[in-house]
Formats: structure tokens, sequence, C-alpha cells
């Protein structure tokens, strides 16, 4: 193993996280398998052919509603940490409201009331950051979405299935351009974690590559995705990441976190833990810092506001100055302890 123990980045490969038998039960009864969960919603929305605009939060992956709004005019409303403004939510007849299960730390029950009070509403629920938590399951949407490979160690795979037991769009034909070079990166990584000599730019590259060709594909899910999930120790792997974010936000002061420690639903899985810097400076030098020390954060998510945006002043400063501490089913308690103190 290398001598700096790498956390979080791309998923690796490792056949640990299977179970002893494999189980159906893990996906919704009606659903379908895509190759991304980008792929997946625009496929949903070519079906739904809406006739008026997608509301969409403000504090949002960018690169996802971008992509979307080629099929169909965007509105914005009011979805940042901590605060949720179904007053900015002005609905038409005709549109169609994308919600968010933000850092997997909501419960839904907002949205299960302004579902039921706009039933004329199509919602379709985004739960990529807890797909399987407590919310997706007992969902009254009419559809959600999830991308997989956000919270699972696989190398794509976007989850469309419907609450209600609508009819679904069906993928398109042929295999997801990418997925094969993000299922060799995992495995050159694998190795690499495993002190074999494989250069670790040689599966950064194919990670990168196959991230981009793989951008939004409606094509199904690679042949190991689909043989895989069914064996996926998906209980082991959320209780392992909430266990670390738990620990993880024992050993921090407080200010330093994005929410109050411990403040998500019964059962929920957090995706990871958020930092909340002072400024953006601060922010990026902490990232560099981590960087260096073998541990790499993604930001959630960049908003610049001189390019596409939200429109949404304080969700584009919040996007700022988080950080998301990559505390996920891989790291041991010496790996949390040693983030913590780098932290501090």
């Amino acid at each position: 193993m290398p001598e700096s123990r790498e956390i979080g980045s791309e998923f690796h490969w490792d056949p640990a996280v299977l179970l002893n038998v494999a189980q159906d039960g893990h996906l919704p009864p009606v659903h379908s398998l895509y190759a991304t969960g980008c792929g997946a919603l625009t496929a949903l929305l070519r079906r739904l052919a809406p006739a008026g605009r997608l509301h969409v939060p403000s504090f949002f992956c960018l690169g996802v509603a971008e992509a979307l709004s080629a099929h169909v005019p965007l509105a914005w409303y009011h979805h940042r940490p901590g605060g949720l403004s179904l007053e900015t939510l002005r609905t038409r007849p005709g549109d169609v409201v994308l919600a968010q299960n933000l850092f997997g730390r909501e419960d839904g029950t907002v949205w299960r009331d302004w579902i039921a009070a706009h039933p004329g509403v199509t919602v379709i629920e985004d739960h990529s950051h807890d797909p399987f938590g407590p919310w997706a399951k007992t969902s009254t949407a009419p559809y959600a979405v999830a991308s997989l490979r956000k919270t699972l160690p696989v190398p794509d795979g976007g989850l469309l299935w419907s609450p209600r037991g609508l009819d679904l769009p069906s993928p398109a034909s042929g295999a997801a351009p990418g997925s094969d070079l993000k299922l060799a990166a995992m495995v050159l990584k694998a190795a690499w974690l495993d002190g074999h000599p494989v250069a670790k730019d040689a599966f950064r590259t194919l990670q990168q590559q196959g991230e981009q060709a793989l951008l939004g594909s409606e094509a199904p899910p690679s042949a190991f995705t689909a043989a895989v999930l069914p064996a996926l120790d998906i209980a082991g792997l959320r209780a392992a990441a909430t266990r670390n974010a738990r620990a993880l936000e024992v050993l921090l002061p407080s200010h330093l976190l994005l929410a109050t420690p411990g403040a998500f639903p019964r059962g929920a899985a957090p995706f990871r833990v958020q930092l909340l810097c002072p400024d953006e400076p601060a922010r990026d030098n902490l990232l560099r810092h981590l960087a260096a020390h073998g541990i790499y954060a993604p930001v959630h998510w960049r908003q610049p506001t001189d390019a596409f945006w939200s429109g949404d002043p304080e969700a584009a400063a919040l996007a700022t100055r988080i950080l998301t501490v990559p505390v996920d089913h891989r790291c041991t308690s010496a790996d949390v302890h040693r983030m913590a103190t780098l932290l501090k």
C-alpha cells in the first residue's frame, strides 16, 4: 500500500463489498436502470414531454441542470443547505418539479405534503445522496431517480423508479461509452492501493476519460453494474458511511460543520460531512491542504455567477464556502482521526 493512504476520490473495486449470498430486493419493484442519473432524467423528461418548465433547486449540480436545459426550460426555486423555500416554487399547469434529498439529511415530510396538495404537478425526486434511505423507500412522488455511482462502488449506474408504479422509459440501445474505462480504472486503483506497480496517472486518466465519455448517457448500465447490484452489501456500506460521518462530526468543532452534528433522519445515511469555510479562498486552501495529505474532498457544487447559474445569490455564496469531507465506507477509524487532526 502507498506510504500515505489515499482517502476519497473515485471508488476502487473491492470484492469485500459483496454479500456472502446475492439477494434481490435492493431495487424498487418498478424501475429502469441507466448508465447515468442524468440520462435517466433526460429519458423521463422526453417521455413526459412537459408543456411547461422544469423547476430545479438552486443548490444543485449545475452540470446536470445545464444538460437538462437543452430539453426543457428551467425555473429555479430556493433550496439550499438548511433551507427550502416553497414560496419560491411557483408552478403552472404542465410544469415538472425536481426535488432533492440534499446531502441525505432530509426526511421528505415537506415534499410529501406539497405533493398531496398539488396533485396536478409531476414531481421527480432526486435521491442520489441516499438512494436507499427512508425517504426514498417511502416516497409518494410520481417518479424518483438516483445516480448510484455517487454512493456505491460501481463504475456507472442511474436508477429510475416510480413509487406509484407508473410506466417508465427504457434506456437507449447499445453500451454506454466510458463505462469500460471507469471499470478498468477501478481495478487498476485497487491494484495500486495493494502496492502493485501501477502508475497512479494510468488509472486517473482512465477515470477522467471514462467520466467524460459517460456524461449524460441514456444507455443501460454496464453488465458489471447490472450484475453486481444484487450482490452489494448496501446495508453494510450505508452503516459504515453513517458511522464514519457521526465519528468525524463528534471529533470536529461545531463551528466547522455545515449541519448540526447528528442532524439527519433516523435510518438515513448522510452523504459524507460538509464543512462551512469562512470564504472561497479559505475553502480552496483547505482543499489543497487535504490533497497534499492524500485526502481528496469534492466540492458540491461550484456555481460561478458569471456563467450558467441558479440566479440565487445565497446558494451561489454557499457554493463558494462548502467542502465535502469523503468519509465513506472505505474509511477506517484511523482515517477518520487523521482527517479530524488535519482539519483541526
